[in-house]
């Protein structure tokens, strides 16, 4: 399989029993509705993920809006998923693939290598009308899950303050610009970052990731080809979601996997220290 799955390989896989672990990463504003509505309605065999406990730490000003949670909490839920070595993984989301790109990269971290990620998510998996389930999802045996922290490269903000490559920024070229911020403290980027939205290499009516010749000529536009050394290169977004998508789409186009600041603005412009650039 390839980073990401489609919906119909997918069905084929859960209808022919392949064995498979399949996560639903959803969130909702609203507490507790994510979790109603896998219960009312959610892909066969899969199993519920809450982002905000499982995939990420406790948000704080020094740390971010989602900072990495530690390998014990992503040991836990991977225990409880059932993942082990040899049993491939499926993530969804509700369609936007932020919380399935960070379930993904959150667990490669970790040292899970066999991990995908469903394309244009549970959207496109009701758009085709195959088949639902209502509950709490699937039991399963827990698994002594032997995990790694650090498996892929993660950049902390002295690294970046520090760091003389590529910065790329996978947020909206509006909030990168500073014309528009709701989220974290002060509007702009990281001064000298370079701007490749993440939503521009995936389809804008579907979610579904582009082919691979178009990402690699968006990657190429800002300088990264299949010659360029990961660690020279830092990618990052308001607090590793959009990021992570970004490298989701980056591996599957076949480009080297780049390192991840995690952290992203939402820590760096939380800290009056960090210069801030903008277009204003």
């Amino acid at each position: 399989m390839s980073v990401f799955v489609s919906a119909a390989e997918l069905n084929e896989r859960i209808q022919a029993g392949q064995k498979q672990t399949v996560i639903a990463a959803l969130w909702e504003p609203k507490a507790g509705k994510a979790w109603s509505k896998f219960q009312s309605e959610h892909i066969p065999t899969a199993l519920y993920c809450d982002p905000s406990v499982q995939l990420a730490g406790m948000p704080g000003r020094r740390v971010g809006r989602n900072p990495m949670p530690s390998i014990d909490t992503v040991a836990k839920a991977a225990a409880g998923w059932g993942i082990e070595a040899g049993r491939p993984v499926v993530v969804y989301d509700g369609g936007n693939g932020l919380f399935a790109a960070r379930a993904w990269w959150v667990l490669r971290w970790a040292g899970v290598q066999d991990v995908h990620i469903l394309d244009g998510g549970f959207a496109a998996w009701d758009g085709q009308g195959l088949p639902t389930i209502a509950g709490p999802g699937s039991v399963v045996v827990p698994r002594e899950a032997q995990l790694t922290a650090g498996s892929l490269p993660a950049a902390t903000m002295d690294d970046v303050r520090a760091f003389e490559g590529v910065l790329i920024d996978a947020r909206g070229a509006r909030r990168f610009a500073g014309r528009r911020e709701t989220l974290d403290l002060r509007a702009g980027h990281i001064p000298g970052a370079k701007n490749l939205p993440v939503n521009d290499l995936f389809d804008d009516d579907t979610n579904t990731v582009k082919d691979a010749d178009a990402i690699r000529e968006s990657f190429a536009q800002i300088g990264v080809t299949q010659n360029t050394d990961p660690a020279s290169v830092i990618a990052y977004s308001g607090s590793g979601n959009h990021s992570a998508l970004l490298l989701a789409a980056l591996e599957h186009a076949g480009l080297p996997l780049l390192t991840h600041y995690v952290g992203g603005w939402s820590q760096w412009s939380a800290n009056r220290d960090n210069p801030v650039a903008s277009d204003m």
